[in-house]
């Protein structure tokens, strides 16, 4: 079964991603070329092979083997390789000796013949990739050529699986193919049952049309009565390879899901692939008619939305009383629609015709609107700006040579094979993260030979299982695992230069427990590994006499957090007083030595935990007149001071920069946070600037502003020299109210345009590429979590499709009925009456 699995995982893995081309040995031609002893001796038990047997090649085989060897990378995906033999001419065995025998192709498993082909049936990769897989999955697909037999089938099917139906026009077309590589992965969930007899469809209850191919999926499992017909769901796409495994993914989601949430949290696998969710809202007097409502509707919907109860009770949500149904759209930023409707026809109709919301939906805000119009135009400029990018860059091909490709199987004892591994968790459908993945492998680049340290990936769509296990919430996300060490998870800036710092750095045990005041010194004056020696970095020393034992843990829980980041040491000896008493600090204190500068400057340590000493070693080493950019603003802004910004076009002259580090490290620099920003290393500065003032001021210009207070923005008179005492003067006047603002910013909130992806939330609702790379203990632990969150009250309830259907079978007649959800409630507004079920 392991080999089974392995075998179905790879080969979905390429069909949904095309991600690798898997090398075959040979040299100008893809096709193996061998004798027939070496052949016959080289096969293996359970290996596949097509193999061709040949003297010459004539013009008319010379087509077929075209053919062959462009079949041959889809194939070998399967575990299948393509073998010419060359008979010699004095050979007269089975399949050299006859002439007709040279007009076949054969497929072996192990030395064992499977089946023949003639060549003229192998016409194309298509013809040659469905027939050959149609020979291999013997048991998973069966074809029928009758009514009788396919009843047969059913029958022995109902109470114990599902199966899947489809009909071709012929074999050895792209439909066949398609039917075959997914039967190749799903053939041990669902019985796959194939036709070409157009009389079937018919007998099956669909419209025969015969000149395409058709799909029906047959709910089985629950039919334990041989008499009850399986329920079918047709597929109502072209059938191919993702259309097929979109349509298997809806038939075995819940049927309707129980939420008890916000609505605009919940995602379930229809919103995952680009369905709309119709809530049922409900409440605690009418559940029951309302449940026989969403089981009616789910089932009219089933393929092409997924249906919800909200409940009222459970749920404050500020609408109208009398609306009944909400609408959710797969797409980011626009608002759930409520709505009030009186018959689950007009549901349908609402899901099948968009254009439909708007005329239904009677009191919507123009003004919001257009407002929630323009936001989602500013998210579609971001997300399409990181498309254009990958899509710019997609057929250059990534050098991921030197990056280690981690599975479930793999994960744990690649941890084991160096001193430091890095791990990249991304999902391959997704934007930032194939962003992301380009500057990794320059990373690689940089590091390639460098001893101790194994670069590797995760494709978190291939295997969640990995990155569930591993608390991956959202891409992408990178980690560094040490032997022994709880792993640390990266929260920087993703470029080249500064990834391949956090890595080199890592490296560096932290805190570094240092023995003599010499080795201490020698800290705090840079020596470190030479390899570490270009990576700018600032160090902290903490000292600690023996009695802080308390702050000491403390501290090397601290160091341990900011690894990476920044370089820590620890000094506890007996001639502590000594080395603190140079930098004229008491023990506890904190020694830092910043990358900008050459001083040691010392401070006293009045911190007792953890995460405090972190905060407080993060402060200390901003710099005092910083330049902004990009990358550091975000450690500024969460001070949440006012800004004094000196905007220049290029470096900042002299004569300023003495005034403005006078000012910074003045009385009043804990007030505010001075600093400058250069337009020409940060461009943004230009945008910021016409935000402040619509235009671009005449350049340098001095700025105050306070983002997290009223959002005024002044400008220093640029009459006025720009000295500490002028500026001095000037703020008092801003503090005293005597100046007018040049302009007031918004006080909406300052958020990412797009929310991140939580990976958690998204797992049970795969994407359309999304590859099943479960193993069964997982399965195992997530049914009998499923069983236990039964026994409590959860957040969101969700009940299978066939277990829903057979209680919706039972129920006395379907809820067709919109109206005790939707009048009565508003008519419950008027008269204090209990509400009657449908």
């Amino acid at each position: 079964m392991a080999a089974l699995e392995d075998r179905w995982v790879s080969s979905f893995s390429f069909l949904l991603f095309c991600a690798v081309s898997i090398p075959i040995l040979g040299s100008a031609s893809l096709v193996q070329e061998l004798s027939p002893h070496e052949y016959f001796s080289g096969l293996q038990a359970n290996k596949a092979s097509l193999a061709y047997f040949s003297r010459t090649v004539s013009p008319g085989v010379q087509l077929f083997l075209e053919q062959i060897e462009n079949s041959v990378e889809a194939l070998h995906d399967y575990g299948i390789s393509v073998v010419k033999v060359k008979c010699p001419k004095e050979d007269v065995s089975r399949y050299c000796g006859k002439e007709n025998a040279l007009r076949k192709a054969y497929l072996f498993r192990g030395n064992v013949l499977i089946r023949e082909f003639p060549t003229d049936a192998l016409f194309d990769v298509n013809s040659i990739v469905a027939n050959v897989l149609f020979a291999l999955l013997f048991h998973e697909v069966k074809y029928v050529e009758t009514l009788t037999d396919l009843q047969n089938i059913e029958n022995a099917l109902k109470g114990k699986s599902n199966m899947v139906f489809a009909y071709v026009p012929a074999t050895g077309t792209a439909e066949h193919r398609a039917v075959m590589e997914v039967a190749f992965v799903y053939g041990t969930v669902h019985q796959f049952v194939l036709t070409t007899e157009a009389t079937l469809l018919k007998d099956a209850g669909n419209d025969p049309d015969v000149s395409s191919a058709q799909l029906l999926f047959c709910h089985c499992q629950q039919a334990t009565d041989l008499a009850q017909p399986c329920r079918r769901t047709p597929l109502e796409h072209d059938l191919t390879v993702l259309n097929i495994h979109r349509h298997l993914k809806l038939m075995g989601a819940p049927l309707v899901t129980e939420v008890a949430e916000d609505p605009e949290k919940v995602s379930t696998v229809h919103l995952q692939l680009g369905l709309p969710l119709v809530f049922i809202l409900s409440q605690k007097e009418t559940y029951e008619a309302d449940r026989r409502t969403a089981e009616f509707l789910a089932w009219k919907l089933l393929g092409k939305a997924g249906v919800a109860i909200l409940s009222r009770d459970v749920v404050d949500l500020n609408i109208l009383r009398r609306s009944n149904i909400a609408l959710k759209t797969p797409d980011e930023g626009v608002p759930i629609k409520y709505l009030v409707l009186e018959d689950t026809e007009e549901v349908i109709t609402l899901v099948e015709d968009k254009s439909k919301v708007k005329q239904i939906q009677e009191n919507e805000d123009e003004d919001e609107e257009d407002e929630d119009e323009k936001e989602n135009d500013d998210q579609d400029v971001q997300d399409d700006q990181v498309v254009e990018a990958v899509s710019r860059d997609k057929k250059r091909e990534l050098p991921l040579d030197q990056i280690l490709t981690l599975t479930e199987e793999t994960f744990h004892s690649a941890m084991l094979e160096a001193a430091q591994t890095v791990v990249l968790f991304y999902a391959s459908w997704e934007a930032v993260s194939l962003v992301v993945l380009q500057s990794y492998t320059e990373v690689a680049d940089h590091l390639k030979g460098t001893q101790g340290i194994l670069l590797s990936r995760v494709n978190c769509w291939d295997w969640p299982g990995v990155c569930t296990m591993e608390n991956v919430t959202q891409f992408p996300t990178i980690k560094i695992y040490k032997k022994g060490e709880q792993p640390i998870t990266y929260n920087g800036m993703l470029g080249t230069e500064e990834l391949t710092s956090f890595i080199m750095l890592s490296q560096v045990s932290c805190p570094l427990k240092l023995a003599t005041i010499d080795e201490a010194e020698r800290y705090l004056s840079g020596e470190l590994p030479s390899e570490l020696s270009s990576y700018q970095h600032s160090l902290v020393l903490g000292v600690f006499s023996t009695a802080t034992s308390k702050v000491r843990e403390a501290f090397t829980e601290a160091g341990s957090i900011l690894s990476g980041h920044v370089t820590t040491g620890i000094y506890f000896e007996d001639d502590v007083l000594a080395l603190s008493h140079k930098y004229a600090v008491s023990p506890p204190a904190l020694l830092l030595a910043r990358s900008s500068s050459q001083s040691v400057e010392g401070i006293s340590l009045s911190k007792q935990s953890a995460q405090d000493i972190v905060q407080m070693i993060r402060y200390e080493l901003l710099d005092v007149f910083p330049e902004i950019t990009v990358q550091n603003l975000p450690h500024y802004l969460q001070l949440r001071k006012p800004f004094l910004i000196f905007f220049s076009d290029g470096d900042i002259g002299q004569i300023e920069s003495k005034e403005m580090l006078k000012l910074a490290k003045g009385r009043s620099q804990q007030a505010f946070v001075s600093c400058w920003l250069n337009l020409k290393n940060t461009p943004v500065g230009r945008g910021v600037l016409k935000a402040y003032f619509a235009t671009i001021p005449s350049l340098p210009a001095l700025v105050w502003v306070n983002l997290h207070a009223g959002g005024q923005v002044f400008k220093f008179p640029s009459e006025q020299s720009i000295t500490e005492m002028n500026i001095l003067s000037w703020l008092e006047k801003l503090k005293a109210g005597l100046e007018i603002p040049s302009s007031t910013l918004s006080e909406e909130d300052w958020k990412p345009p797009l929310p991140a992806y939580n990976f958690l939330q998204m797992m049970e609702a795969a994407g359309p590429e999304f590859t099943l790379h479960t193993s069964s203990h997982q399965e195992d632990r997530r049914e009998q979590q499923q069983l236990e969150g039964s026994e409590e009250k959860a957040t969101v309830r969700e009940e299978p499709i066939e277990e829903a259907r057979v209680k919706a079978e039972k129920a006395q007649g379907p809820g067709r009925d919109l109206r005790g959800t939707a009048p009565r409630l508003a008519g419950r507004e008027k008269q204090a009456r209990r509400h009657s079920e449908l």
